[in-house]
């Protein structure tokens, strides 16, 4: 009885499997439903070769065209100042920066004086006996001497044996030394040669200056330079004179500067030539950066577009038939953000803006190119 219990719940398992696989089967046949296929949208712009001028653009810092490195060739006390010797001050043209206290040289200068004026009237009597003819001209001289003042220049002597006489009494010696004293005495005093501001200062009003030591910096804000480095091929095209077109890296000021100087050396590194454009306007500082643009050439039968649409430097895509395609493009001219392109007919129509994952042969849907952003269109 068991046995015949055991068979029958074996046959009833067979069945059981059997029926399952047949429906796994069948569902598995079943047909699968169609993914729905997705055709981007892409922008596009008929090409129409025209003139693209070319424009470099350049970048460098301003720095100021007159500037003064303050240091001191003598030793003394810082005294005064027409004003406070402090960085951001401005001083005006004659206006004395830094005044260190000559006290001590200025009497030894004055004492020099005497001594000469004493030198010149012993030579009267003498000059009066054997030179009566130059006798009024060195009395003159004497009475325009004066021990508070530089001395004036030695009357003209053309008489040779006169000369002689002059100098061996050692009047000459003795007027060159004072003057180069006058010379020394005058470095005491550090006056602004051209109206500008302190842009470093370095001592205060007290402190023992030495000989050699730097004081500070002193510029004129009126006026700028730039140097900017331009690709060797553009080198002819500039000259001394011309026009250049200026703002700042964020575009909040435009303003103009003339090419002063043109480096007759190329950078090997870079294959670049430096070019310097002097800047004259209000509010600008040393330090600020600008951008330049520099009209070089006119190109003819071109076009100018984004550099991220080019593809391998020398390709664009383009649509035919719905359908995107590479082309060949010959680039004449890279800038930061644009590039310009010959050899594309005219009528073509160029992708005007790039899409993530394109490739020769892709099905697109095109529009002309408008300030709305592409998307992607379901087509059954």
């Amino acid at each position: 009885m068991r046995k015949i219990i055991l068979y029958i719940l074996g046959a009833l398992l067979l069945v059981v499997a059997y029926f399952g696989a047949q429906y796994i089967i069948a569902n598995s046949e079943q047909p699968k439903p169609q993914a729905e296929e997705i055709v981007k949208t892409v922008f596009v712009e008929n090409v129409k070769n025209k003139t693209v001028p070319i424009v470099i653009t350049a970048t460098g810092n301003l720095i100021a065209k007159n500037r003064l490195e303050l240091y001191s060739e003598v030793q003394g006390v810082f005294r005064s100042s027409a004003r406070d010797f402090k960085a951001g001050q401005p001083y005006k043209k004659g206006e004395t920066l830094i005044r260190m206290d000559a006290a001590e040289y200025y009497a030894s200068v004055q004492a020099a004086r005497s001594e000469f004026y004493n030198l010149v009237t012993s030579l009267m009597p003498d000059l009066r006996l054997d030179y009566p003819e130059a006798f009024k001209t060195w009395e003159q001289y004497l009475t325009t001497i004066d021990i508070n003042k530089s001395l004036p220049a030695l009357p003209q002597v053309t008489n040779e044996k006169l000369n002689y006489f002059i100098t061996g009494r050692g009047v000459n010696s003795s007027y060159y030394n004072i003057k180069n004293m006058e010379q020394r005495l005058g470095k005491f005093s550090i006056v602004a040669p051209f109206s500008g501001i302190v842009t470093e200062a370095m001592v205060t009003r007290g402190t023992l200056i030495r000989s050699g030591q730097k004081l500070g910096e002193f510029i004129d804000t009126s006026s700028f330079e730039v140097q900017l480095s331009i690709g060797k091929e553009f080198s002819d095209l500039l000259e001394i004179g011309e026009k250049v077109s200026l703002s700042t890296i964020e575009g909040s000021r435009e303003f103009t500067g003339t090419v002063s100087r043109i480096n007759g050396r190329i950078d090997q590194a870079t294959q670049t030539i430096s070019v310097f454009v002097t800047v004259v306007a209000e509010g600008l500082k040393e330090g600020m950066y600008v951008q330049a643009y520099v009209d070089a050439r006119d190109e003819t039968d071109a076009i100018e577009i984004p550099r991220k649409l080019l593809v391998n430097e020398s390709q664009v895509y383009v649509v035919r038939d719905s359908v995107l395609d590479l082309i060949p493009a010959n680039p004449v001219y890279f800038s930061a953000k644009n590039v310009v392109l010959k050899g594309i007919p005219d009528g073509t129509k160029l992708l005007s803006r790039s899409i993530p994952g394109a490739y020769a042969g892709m099905k697109v849907k095109y529009l002309e190119d408008s300030p709305q952003s592409a998307g992607d269109t379901p087509v059954n």
